[in-house]
């Protein structure tokens, strides 16, 4: 059901950008997949939601891995500021790699890009502008973490509000992915929008 890098290879396949879907039940996971969504990220609980569909979950919850390894392709990583985490967090993705889960690092500004790549040297980033500073839009912020983001990395955008232009400039800008936090994605897939 679940299996080794079908998280990463679903967004990494194909041209453009991917859309990934925020979630939170069956009934939302089977929209996004009619409307050609790539993958699903799920908060809460991902069994009903892998049981409506065969996409991809990115679980984003600190959950125990051997569970998300049950109902998940991928979990998140948020790395902590506190002195001696480092350890826990290497041993953590290490573990999520050895049970076939994708494990994609969250990042909120650059400082945070160079700590994953210095404890863990993930694969997959997720670019979260939560913190963003005033001055700036969360595009703004998410591209500037692109920036610092290797080559032959993943990249998923993580923006609240995603209107096509600003999918189109990650696009443009060489942003692997971006979540999408509406239950309706046919605008930014190209699909057909859903009946109502």
């Amino acid at each position: 059901m679940t299996g080794a890098g079908r998280f990463s290879h679903a967004i990494a396949e194909g041209d453009g950008i991917s859309v990934i879907a925020a979630v939170e039940d069956a009934e939302a996971a089977r929209a996004a997949e009619a409307q050609r969504a790539e993958a699903l990220v799920v908060a809460g609980d991902p069994g009903p939601v892998r049981e409506a569909t065969a996409l991809p979950i990115l679980w984003r919850a600190e959950v125990s891995l051997e569970d998300a390894a049950q109902v998940a392709d991928a979990v998140t990583l948020v790395l902590s500021d506190e002195e001696g985490e480092e350890i826990r967090e290497q041993q953590r993705h290490h573990e999520a790699l050895a049970l076939g889960l994708d494990c994609a690092v969250e990042v909120r500004d650059e400082d945070e890009v160079e700590k994953a790549l210095d404890r863990v040297d993930p694969e997959i980033f997720v670019l979260s502008p939560v913190d963003a500073e005033r001055d700036e839009t969360p595009l703004e912020v998410v591209l500037d973490l692109l920036a610092a983001v290797p080559a032959g990395k993943l990249a998923i955008a993580d923006l609240r509000l995603t209107t096509l232009d600003e999918v189109q400039e990650l696009e443009r800008a060489g942003c692997d992915g971006v979540i999408v936090h509406s239950p309706d994605v046919s605008p930014l897939t190209g699909a057909p929008p859903p009946e109502v």
